[in-house]
């Protein structure tokens, strides 16, 4: 048996060949990922599935669903994206990522068949279709009961799109991706529900008015289920409480009362009540089923987390992460920062990609933070730190930016300023870093070394 160091050299050098297939790349070519999967028996037809997607929420949303269907008894993989610290958080069996050594194992095993398909088509496999093979490939091996996987990008041409799931969740949809997905929000929704098929039931969170056609229309043409929270589930009512908020839920069929949820905002109430009634709709509980039993409910969501979802890491001052990267993402987390924290003085850490309609979201921060502070993470797309400071002064002025270009500078920085003429002692002091994914996990590692 290879010791850990070997581990850990064989996973860097299978990390290292991912990466050499290019991050970000994007090529919608759905007839790839079937070629692969054909090759390798298709995996996904051996478990389940939970398929997700929407604009917002899905990971937090996929997260609730894995713990609740765990606590259920079922075993469980989860597949959800982009990853904080490692690759292999994309890839989780019974609640946690699978290991150094089984990814290389399951990278080995498929990579010939991978080097088949890059030589059949003129683009070859990209990253993210070849770890969704790899999660298919593990989670058929383990085997798991259920997979809850979230959609890359979009759904109709996703790489995950392969999965015909009985249960299909949208989380709220907004302008994201338009590069992609398309100008309105009714084109964008509209790629979103090709992950719906013939008798499927879908789960769907409230949405703005634009949305509901597409919605209704794709359902009528495949005889899918709808459900619809504020319709046929939600969130009955919602208390603040220490460490997260009190809940109780609305499902299909029954009312769940006294559910504490470890997650702060009223979005995160809302992906409670869309996981809740994703797992009844898989267990065929609701409206003449049976319930599910409602202390292994409150069980599942205590167990929660949702790692740079307002994670608190630091305290004396307060620092959070939060990778909200769009307006309706940063729309939420502003109102669960007003509602649920009292900050005496708030320093804002903002690094975003050059893709984003970053003014809107420093706009909705403008309120809320004392100062901000910009940078650059590590990513290829990261806007420009003085096209950022540009936009950062039009909104706060030039007396309330401060420009650091690398981000260990600029957190030292923001928390200098938030404790710039107070006394921590007192408490009430926070940093929020936000802005991207990619900024909060650059930060994580950071703070958590």
């Amino acid at each position: 048996m290879a010791d850990r160091g070997d581990e850990s050299a064989d996973f860097a050098a299978v990390d290292a060949e991912l990466l050499e297939r290019g991050f970000t790349r994007m090529v919608f070519e759905p007839e790839r990922m079937v070629t692969l999967l054909d090759l390798l028996g298709n995996p996904q037809r051996a478990f389940r599935s939970v398929h997700l997607t929407g604009t917002n929420g899905k990971t937090s949303t996929a997260r609730m669903i894995d713990s609740l269907l765990t606590t259920h008894g079922v075993r469980t993989g989860r597949y959800t994206s982009p990853h904080l610290e490692t690759v292999r958080e994309r890839i989780s069996i019974d609640g946690e990522p699978i290991s150094e050594r089984r990814f290389v194992e399951v990278y080995e095993e498929i990579a010939p068949l991978v080097a088949m398909v890059d030589a059949e088509y003129p683009e070859p496999v990209t990253y993210f279709e070849l770890t969704t093979a790899m999660a298919f490939a593990a989670f058929a091996d383990a085997p798991v009961d259920v997979a809850v996987v979230e959609v890359g990008l979009g759904g109709a041409t996703d790489a995950t799109n392969v999965l015909h799931a009985p249960v299909c969740v949208l989380t709220p949809v907004g302008l994201d991706h338009s590069e992609w997905l398309g100008d309105t929000i009714a084109e964008i929704t509209t790629q979103k529900m090709g992950i719906v098929y013939e008798g499927a039931t879908l789960i769907a969170a409230a949405q703005v008015e634009e949305a509901v056609r597409p919605i209704v229309e794709r359902c009528a043409a495949v005889d899918a289920t709808l459900a619809r929270e504020g319709s046929e589930f939600g969130v009955l009512r919602r208390q603040v409480a220490i460490g997260g908020q009190l809940l109780n839920l609305q499902g299909l069929g029954e009312v769940y009362s006294d559910v504490f949820l470890p997650l702060h905002g009223a979005h995160q109430a809302q992906n409670a009540a869309v996981a809740l009634a994703a797992v009844e709709a898989l267990f065929g509980a609701g409206a003449g089923g049976r319930a599910l039993s409602a202390d292994l409910v409150r069980d599942g969501f205590a167990q929660v987390s949702s790692p740079g979802r307002l994670e608190r890491v630091r305290t004396s001052p307060t620092v959070l992460l939060d990778a909200a990267h769009n307006p309706a993402g940063m729309t939420a987390t502003v109102t669960a920062l007003t509602e649920e924290f009292e900050f005496r003085r708030l320093v804002v850490l903002v690094a975003a990609l050059t893709d984003k309609d970053v003014s809107s979201m420093l706009e909705l921060l403008e309120p809320v933070a004392d100062e901000i502070v910009v940078s650059r993470n590590s990513s290829s797309r990261a806007m420009p730190v003085p096209q950022l400071a540009a936009l950062a002064t039009e909104i706060f002025g030039a007396d309330r930016v401060h420009v650091e270009p690398e981000l260990p500078d600029a957190i030292q920085e923001a928390v200098g300023l938030s404790e710039q003429g107070e006394d921590p002692a007192l408490g009430g002091l926070g940093v929020l870093i936000t802005g991207s994914v990619v900024t909060v996990a650059d930060a994580r590692k950071l703070l958590r070394r």
